[in-house]
């Protein structure tokens, strides 16, 4: 038997009563829907400015790791940018057909090869990076500077926490 559509709410007695695992899973679920919607809302700004340089965020996330790292193992690539060996490939693949990237081989391994920016990629960075910091640093705005930095030391123990898992 069911109960009827108008039954009332559970009085807030009843609702206090949930368990601690209870509470703990539906602040765990809030946070992180939360996350997720500042993640996709933050993306999106990502997104809508490297496409106007005809760049994927992924790409553009190569060209940024180069301009400011230097020469990097594509595997080194890869952990900085989090794509797979494949995602990484393809997309140095694309970057150099663009003029943007070469590769360059390891001394003494030739089957290492270095990602390195080109003149053109080099050049269209520096032209693009700025802005595009700016950009960033207006959607984060919503926070203060010292917000910022405790979100990131935040974010930066719950990611190691979850990996540790």
């Amino acid at each position: 038997m069911t109960a009827p559509l108008d039954t009332p709410a559970p009085p807030p007695a009843a609702q206090s009563k949930r368990s601690k695992s209870e509470k703990d899973s539906a602040t765990a679920l809030k946070t992180w829907v939360v996350l997720a919607r500042a993640y996709l809302a933050i993306s999106r700004h990502v997104t809508a400015d490297v496409a106007r340089h005809d760049l994927t965020a992924s790409e553009f996330g190569i060209l940024e790791a180069l301009y400011h790292k230097g020469p990097l193992l594509l595997g080194d690539l890869q952990k900085k940018i989090l794509v797979t060996s494949g995602g990484v490939t393809y997309l140095v693949d694309r970057l150099a057909a663009k003029g943007l990237v070469t590769r360059e081989s390891f001394p003494g391994d030739k089957r290492s090869r270095f990602a390195v920016l080109t003149p053109e990629g080099s050049a269209l960075i520096r032209q693009i990076f700025p802005a595009h910091a700016k950009r960033l640093a207006k959607v984060m705005g919503e926070l203060s500077q010292k917000e910022q930095k405790r979100l990131t030391s935040m974010l930066r123990t719950l990611g190691k926490g979850a990996a540790a898992v």
